[in-house]
């Protein structure tokens, strides 16, 4: 049995965060960490090859995490992972209960904010040990880890100014489908392709706010593009004749965009029949010119012949 021990660094900046994922499987004596600034992947580390690869950048950043504080952070880092690895080291006779009881739990947090320390433990130290980790880690963040992820987080922000404050517009839509299962419709409000992540997306019942307990979804997506996605969903009987509104905000958007379901159902249905028109108007006048030419060819052909 190996054991699966997960490390996080988060350190936040005005409106911007660092955060480190660090994960350690017991016999490796190695971990691999990924790097995040933000939302955005920005680097990944190994212990066992010392090597930072940066992800996704387009300017130099070998001067962003100074390697004295990035050898430290992971010699420190390696001695803590190994040091809870032989704590939880179970007995033959404990092996599945204890691993049940690892999976999915927190192991310890510490906090680190305005030079104050909050610890909370989760795992079955006693209170000495508690107390002597608690000093331990203490000293590591404030004079290791807290100025060096500041320094590194700044130093990124310099770098990643262009990314992080692109602006990428919602492309929304509210549709309204029929449901098998309840014999009524759904209606979904959808907004997708844009950045930053946080957007306000809403349901408006004849402009009163519809509850959140009617409303499924919500849950924000990751697209392939670095893009977010949003959907909101409400079912209604076959019988409504209530107005549905879809109503976003976000920052990429000068004024809040409201969409009223019929409207696009509407656009699409004129939008189709000009389509229509138009294709039939281009041939009708393509087939009058080729018959006009055709007759005019024969009669040119019989004039010839009389001559």
């Amino acid at each position: 049995f190996r054991f699966v021990l997960v490390y996080i660094f988060l350190f936040h900046s005005c409106t911007h965060t660092l955060m480190g994922l660090a994960t350690y499987i017991t016999g490796e004596r190695a971990f691999s960490a990924t790097i995040m600034l933000d939302d955005i992947t920005v680097g990944y580390y190994n212990s066992e090859t010392k090597i930072y690869v940066a992800r996704g950048n387009d300017t130099n950043e070998d001067d962003v995490i100074d390697p004295n504080y990035l050898r430290s952070v992971s010699e420190n880092l390696l001695v803590h992972f190994i040091e809870r690895s032989h704590h939880l080291r179970p007995d033959n006779t404990e092996i599945e209960s204890k691993f049940s009881w690892l999976k999915g739990s927190t192991f310890n947090e510490l906090c680190f904010f305005d030079g104050n320390f909050t610890y909370q433990v989760f795992s079955n130290y006693t209170q000495p040990e508690i107390k002597h980790n608690l000093e331990i880690s203490k000293l590591r963040h404030e004079k290791l880890y807290y100025p060096a992820c500041i320094k590194t987080l700044n130093n990124y922000l310099k770098k990643r100014e262009t990314q992080l404050n692109r602006k990428v517009k919602p492309r929304v839509k509210l549709i309204q489908k029929a449901n098998s299962d309840s014999g009524g419709f759904r209606v979904s409000c959808l907004a997708t392709g844009f950045y930053p992540r946080h957007i306000n997306l809403t349901l408006f019942r004849d402009e009163q706010l519809v509850s959140d307990h009617e409303i499924t979804g919500g849950d924000l997506l990751p697209n392939a593009d670095g893009t977010y996605q949003m959907r909101k969903s409400l079912e209604i009987s076959a019988a409504d004749k209530h107005k549905y509104t879809c109503s976003v905000t976000h920052l990429s958007l000068d004024n809040k965009l409201d969409l009223t379901l019929g409207n696009d159902e509407l656009k699409s249905v004129i939008l189709s029949v000009l389509i229509v028109l138009a294709l039939v108007l281009v041939f009708g006048i393509g087939a009058i010119i080729y018959k006009c030419r055709k007759r005019q060819g024969g009669r040119t052909k019989t004039e010839i012949n009389d001559n």
